[in-house]
C-alpha cells in the first residue's frame, strides 16, 4: 500500500506511465525489487573519497594521455594509408601486378644476400637463423623460388590463377622434400639434450620438415613415413603441371614423344612460310566439316578446334572426263594473268608477315569490385519487386559482363524482362540488354557494360589456338564474345558479309581487321582482292599490296564497272567448272594441282588454280547514289552464284537504310555484323531484329552468321594504323603488285537516243518485224508484239523519224523504206553502236 500512495498523488504521470510506458515501469519495479540497496542516497552510490589516491590518479592521467597520443598517431597513419590505398586503386591493374612482382623480386634478392654468404651484422644473423630454422637445409632454395614467383608476376600478369596454383604446388613439393630430409636425419626435435636442439633441426628439414614428419614418424616406421611424404611431393608436382591423376599416362606419353620422337617433315609443294604453324588435328572417320562460319573456343581453357572447308581433303571425285573440244568462252584466257604471279628476283619465296608484329592487348580480368556491386544491385532490384529469382553468376567479357539470373518455380520470364529500366537505374547504366534466355542455358542474361574495359587486340585473336589450328587462307579474326572466348570466322563459309554501323562505332576498324587478317594468313596466289573505297581515305594505306588485282577504286562509276567485271569473272570460272565436271572451285584447284585436268586437243589453254577473290566495298551508300540499279544487279548476281566460284563479297555502310541496303541485297547476304546504330529501325534493317540500338560503340558489335537465329555479341579486335603500315610494307617487299587492265576499264558508252528511253528492246523487235516482212502496220505491231494501240503508234512514229517507214496514209499500211539487207546497220544505229 505504501508504494501506491505516491502514484495516486500524481494522476497525470501515473496514467502516462501505465498507458504508454507500461513495460519500462514493470522493468524498473523488478530492478528495484532485485536490488533494494540501489535506493540509497546519491552519496552512498559514489565511491568514498578515500579511494582516490593522488599517485593512482597521476598514473591514470598519464595512461589516458598515452592512449590519446597513440590514437592520434594511429588515426593519422591510418588516414594516410587509406589515402594511399585509394590512389593505388586508381592505378592500372597491370601496374599493381608489376609492383607486386618487383616487391617479391626485391625480397628474393635481399634474402639471397643474407643467406648465401656469411652473416655480417645482427640483422643478417637473425634472418639467416630464421630461414634455416624454418626451411632447414633447403633454405638456399627459397630465394630461387621467390625469383620464379616474381618472374610469373612480371611475365604472365594475366595468369593469376595459374600463379596461385603453382605456389600451392611448389609449397607441397617443398614440404614433402623437407619432411623426407627430416626423417632421413632421424627426426631431430627442436628442444632436447645437448646433442639435439635447433642446430640439428636447421641442418635437417627445419621446422617445416619437423611439423610434417614428426607426427607420422612417432607412430609409423620410416619405410612407411617416407612414401607418405613422397606422395605429398608428387601431389605438388601434379598441381604444378596441372595434371589430374587419370591423365598421368597421357602426359608421360607426350613427354616421351617430345624427347625421343621427331616431328614429321612438311608436305611437298607446301608454300614456304617464315612462321611455323601447328599441325592439323586428325579427324576421325565420319566427322564432317563445320556448317557455320564461326570458329569459337568452347571456353577459355578448352578451345574448340574445327577445321575449315578447304583444309579438309574433299571426297575423291571420279576421274573427270577429258574436256570435249568446244568453243571455249572468250574471256577464259584472261584470268591467267591473275594466277601466274611472277616474283621479283630479289624477293625469293613469298614469306608471310610475322604475327609477332601485332601488339598484344590488355590482360583479361576475371572479376572486379564493380562486378560484385552490380550483383548486389541486381539482387536488390529482385528483392524490391518480390521476384523469386537470384543471380547465380556472371561471365565477364572485355567490354560487357553478362549476369545470369535463375528464376524460381512458376515465375514468368516477363517479370524480369519488364524491369529493364529499373535495372538500368540500379546499375547506373543506360546500355542494358536482356537476353531471355541465354542460348543453351535456363537462365536470363543481363548484359551490362564494364566500367573498366579490356583492349582486344587482333594479334591476340590471330595468335590464339583456335585461329592457329585452322590453316584456311580466308580465316579472319573478329574479336572476343561476352564470355571472353576468341571468335574467328571463315569468309569462305559466310559466304558474303554485310557490315553496318553508325559513324565512330568501329566499322572501319573491322574492315581493316579483315584485310589485315588476310594479309597475315594468305599469299597473293591464294587470295586476291578488289578494294572499293569511295571515301578515298579509308583503304588508301593498302595501295600497292600484291594481293590487289586493280588499284584501289575510288570512283563510284568505276566501282560499278568493277562489280560487272567480277560478274564476268564468275561466269568464266563457272565455264571451267562445268567443262571439267566439278561443283566447287576447291575441287577444281585440287584436280589442277594433281595434274588430272587435260586441256582439249589443239588448245593452248594452261590450267592454273583459281585464287579466292575477295571484294570489299567500304561504303555502299556512295555507290547506290551514283548507279543504284547497276550496283544492285551486280551485287545480287554475285551473292547468288559466286560462292562455288570462290568469289566472296564484304559490304560496309554507315547508312543502313532501306534505300541503301535493299531487300534484294539483304536476301542474298546471309551473314551480318552490326555495330552501334542510332535507332531501332536501323537495327531491324541490318539484323531483322532489335539489339544493335543497345550497343555502346567502339567495337561493340552483334554478329549474326549464316544459319544462326541469335546474334553473338562480341568486342571487335583492334589493329592500329602503325601495325597496318608495317604489314603492308612487308607485303610490298615480298612481291610487286600486278594489276588487271580490264577490271575498271572505261566501257564504251552507247549513245542511245533519249527519245527511245526504255523502249529499245521492243523498238528493235518492231524494226526487225517490219523490215523482214516489208509491211508497216500499227495493228500488226499490236498483234505480234502484244502491245497497246498507244505503244504501237509510238513505235511507228520512232521508226518513221529514223527513215524506216514512210508517213501515215490514213488506214493504209505504211511504206517500208529499208530492205532486209539494211537491217544490221539499222539495229546497230538503234543500239547506239
Amino acid at each position: 500500500m505504501a508504494t501506491r500512495t505516491p502514484k495516486s498523488a500524481s494522476k497525470g504521470p501515473a496514467k502516462r506511465s501505465t498507458s504508454s510506458r507500461s513495460t519500462p515501469a514493470k522493468r524498473t519495479t523488478a530492478q528495484s525489487s532485485a536490488r533494494p540497496k540501489a535506493k540509497t542516497t546519491a552519496s552512498a552510490r559514489r565511491p568514498p573519497a578515500t579511494h582516490q589516491d593522488p599517485i593512482s590518479w597521476v598514473f591514470t592521467m598519464i595512461g589516458k594521455l598515452i592512449v590519446g597520443l597513440w590514437m592520434l598517431v594511429a588515426n593519422g597513419i591510418g588516414g594516410a594509408a587509406r589515402a594511399l590505398g585509394n590512389q593505388a586503386r586508381e592505378l592500372d591493374p597491370v601496374h599493381r601486378r608489376d609492383g607486386v612482382g618487383l616487391a617479391v623480386l626485391a625480397g628474393a634478392i635481399v634474402l639471397a644476400a643474407m643467406t648465401w654468404r656469411q652473416s655480417r651484422g645482427a640483422v643478417s644473423e637473425v634472418v639467416n637463423a630464421v630461414a634455416h630454422g624454418v626451411f632447414g637445409s633447403l633454405a638456399w632454395a627459397i630465394p630461387l623460388l621467390l625469383g620464379l614467383l616474381a618472374w610469373r608476376f612480371l611475365r604472365h600478369p594475366d595468369q593469376n590463377a595459374d600463379t596461385g596454383r603453382m605456389v600451392i604446388g611448389w609449397g607441397a613439393l617443398l614440404t614433402g622434400v623437407l619432411g623426407v630430409i627430416h626423417v632421413v636425419n632421424d627426426v631431430p626435435y627442436p628442444a632436447g639434450d645437448s646433442t639435439d636442439g635447433m642446430d640439428k633441426v636447421s641442418a635437417a628439414g627445419g621446422m617445416v620438415g619437423f611439423i610434417v614428419s614428426a607426427p607420422p614418424a612417432s607412430i609409423l616406421p620410416a619405410w612407411v613415413t617416407i612414401p607418405l611424404l613422397l606422395l605429398l611431393s608428387g601431389f605438388g608436382v601434379l598441381v604444378i603441371t596441372a595434371t589430374p591423376v587419370h591423365r598421368i599416362p597421357e602426359r608421360l606419353g607426350e613427354l616421351r614423344h617430345m624427347l625421343f620422337e621427331k616431328s614429321g617433315t612438311p608436305k611437298q609443294g607446301e608454300q614456304v612460310r617464315k612462321r611455323v604453324r601447328s599441325k592439323k588435328p586428325d579427324l576421325p572417320d565420319g566427322v564432317k566439316p563445320y556448317d557455320t562460319p564461326v570458329i569459337a573456343e568452347k571456353d577459355k581453357h578448352s578451345p574448340e578446334i574445327v577445321p575449315g572447308l578447304v583444309d579438309d581433303e574433299p571426297q575423291e571425285a571420279p576421274e573427270p572426263p577429258k574436256p570435249v573440244v568446244a568453243a571455249a568462252p572468250e574471256p577464259t584466257p584472261a584470268p591467267r594473268k591473275v594466277e601466274q604471279l611472277v616474283l621479283s628476283p630479289q624477293a625469293g619465296p613469298y614469306i608471310l608477315p610475322d604475327l609477332q608484329s601485332l601488339s598484344a592487348g590488355s590482360a583479361p580480368k576475371q572479376e572486379t569490385k564493380a562486378n560484385k556491386t552490380v550483383v548486389n544491385a541486381l539482387t536488390s532490384v529482385l528483392e524490391q519487386f518480390t521476384i523469386d529469382a537470384q543471380v547465380i553468376g556472371f561471365t565477364r567479357g572485355p567490354t560487357v559482363t553478362r549476369y545470369e539470373i535463375e528464376l524460381g518455380p512458376a515465375v514468368k520470364v516477363e517479370k524480369v524482362t519488364a524491369l529493364t529500366k529499373n535495372i538500368a537505374y540500379a546499375v547506373k547504366s543506360a546500355d542494358v540488354r536482356i537476353l531471355s534466355p541465354i542460348p543453351g542455358k535456363s537462365a536470363i542474361g543481363v548484359e551490362i557494360p564494364n566500367a573498366d574495359k579490356d583492349l582486344v587486340a587482333l594479334g591476340d585473336v590471330l595468335r590464339s589456338q583456335v585461329a592457329q589450328a585452322d590453316h584456311h587462307p580466308m580465316i579472319v579474326g573478329l574479336g572476343k564474345d561476352v564470355e571472353g572466348r576468341t571468335i574467328v570466322a571463315n569468309l569462305a563459309k559466310m559466304p558474303h558479309l554485310l557490315i553496318a554501323g553508325a559513324t565512330g562505332a568501329g566499322k572501319s576498324v573491322c574492315v581493316n581487321g579483315l584485310i589485315t587478317s588476310i594479309l597475315l594468313r594468305a599469299t597473293p596466289d591464294e587470295v586476291r582482292m578488289v578494294l572499293v573505297d569511295p571515301k578515298r581515305v579509308e583503304l588508301s594505306v593498302y595501295e600497292g599490296i600484291p594481293h590487289l588485282i586493280t588499284p584501289i577504286i575510288t570512283n563510284p562509276k568505276k566501282a560499278a564497272e568493277a562489280l560487272e567485271w567480277v560478274v564476268g569473272e564468275m561466269d568464266r570460272r563457272y565455264d571451267d567448272l562445268a567443262a571439267s565436271g566439278f561443283r566447287h572451285v576447291d575441287e577444281f584447284n585440287k584436280a589442277v594441282r594433281a595434274g588430272k585436268l587435260v586441256p582439249p586437243p589443239g588448245s593452248e589453254r594452261v590450267y592454273q588454280p583459281y585464287p579466292y577473290l575477295l571484294v570489299i566495298v567500304d561504303e555502299l551508300s556512295d555507290l547506290m547514289m551514283v548507279a543504284p540499279r547497276d550496283v544492285e544487279d551486280s551485287i545480287v548476281r554475285i551473292t547468288q552464284l559466286a560462292r562455288a566460284a570462290g568469289i566472296h563479297l564484304v559490304i560496309a555502310t554507315q547508312r543502313p537504310s532501306v534505300d541503301v541496303v535493299t531487300g534484294l541485297i539483304k536476301a542474298n547476304v546471309p551473314s551480318r555484323l552490326a555495330f552501334a546504330v542510332s535507332s531501332l529501325t536501323d537495327s531491324r534493317v541490318i539484323l531483322d531484329q532489335p539489339g544493335a540500338d543497345k550497343l555502346i560503340g567502339q567495337g561493340d558489335a552483334l554478329f549474326l552468321p549464316m544459319g544462326a537465329s541469335k546474334p553473338i555479341r562480341l568486342q571487335n579486335a583492334f589493329v592500329s594504323e602503325k601495325e597496318i603500315a608495317g604489314i603492308v610494307a612487308h607485303c610490298k617487299q615480298q612481291m610487286q603488285a600486278e594489276y588487271r587492265d580490264d577490271v575498271a576499264a572505261v566501257a564504251v558508252k552507247k549513245e542511245i537516243d533519249e527519245e527511245i528511253g526504255d523502249d529499245l528492246d521492243v523498238l528493235i523487235q518492231a524494226a526487225e518485224l517490219i523490215v523482214t516482212t516489208q509491211f508497216g502496220s500499227t495493228s500488226m505491231l499490236q498483234r505480234k508484239l502484244r502491245v497497246g494501240f498507244a505503244k504501237a503508234g509510238r513505235l511507228m512514229d520512232l521508226l518513221e523519224s529514223r527513215g524506216v517507214v514512210g508517213p501515215s496514209e490514213g488506214s493504209k499500211a505504211r511504206e517500208v523504206l529499208l530492205k532486209p539487207d539494211d537491217l544490221p546497220g539499222l539495229l546497230a544505229d538503234l543500239r547506239g553502236e
